[in-house]
């Protein structure tokens, strides 16, 4: 378990097997998580900090690309092409940028906050599950290939249980506050559904 400070270059975490864990308390630029193959990594804002961490960016672009397998958090927003070729990992994030799971395999990204355009896009496998803040998530997604379901009972345990995770690892208000009110909100999440996959 290694706990770093700061500023992350590009690829932190990059093919990272099981049996470490990667802890930033700072930001991270692009490709975080790039071919993670077991372990695990989180990103998260000191304490102490003068912003609100799920309306800033935490980390950039192209997060968890080709990852096979291990958990990602990041508490916070990042960037476009988030969970892009992933096919193994799971991924929990506050918010994202345009093609957000664009051409997934599998894996599990879970999306606590708003995402850009283009979701989805070539999603062939993998399952993802988006709180939908604003009602507004369906007009997001490119339905080429994926449908938008509602979470059945199983999902809805797994979900709780990531989202106390997320919480736990990175102190996240955001999960926090789900939690807290997990009854009346969970009927939020969309999950997203590769047609094939299912």
């Amino acid at each position: 378990h290694v706990l770093l400070e700061g500023a992350a270059g590009n690829s932190l975490g990059a093919f990272l097997p099981r049996g470490i864990t990667l802890e930033l308390v700072g930001d991270a630029n692009d490709y975080v998580g790039k071919g993670l193959s077991g372990g695990r990594v989180s990103v998260r804002p000191a304490d102490n900090v003068g912003f609100v961490a799920e309306q800033s960016v935490i980390a950039g672009n192209v997060l968890l690309y080709g990852a096979t397998g291990g958990a990602a958090f990041f508490r916070g927003l990042v960037g476009e092409r988030f969970c892009v070729r992933n096919s193994g990992a799971t991924a929990v994030v506050e918010g994202i940028g345009d093609h957000g799971c664009e051409y997934m395999t599998g894996g599990r990204a879970v999306i606590l906050g708003e995402t850009g355009r283009n979701f989805g896009a070539g999603m062939s496998g993998g399952i993802a599950f988006v709180y939908d803040v604003d009602g507004a998530f369906a007009s997001r997604v490119n339905d080429e290939m994926v449908d938008l379901e509602t979470p059945d009972p199983g999902d809805l345990r797994w979900l709780q249980g990531i989202v106390e995770e997320h919480r736990s690892i990175t102190r996240s208000s955001v999960a926090d506050r789900i939690l807290q009110d997990w009854d009346a909100l969970h009927g939020r999440f969309v999950k997203v559904m590769p047609r094939d996959y299912k």
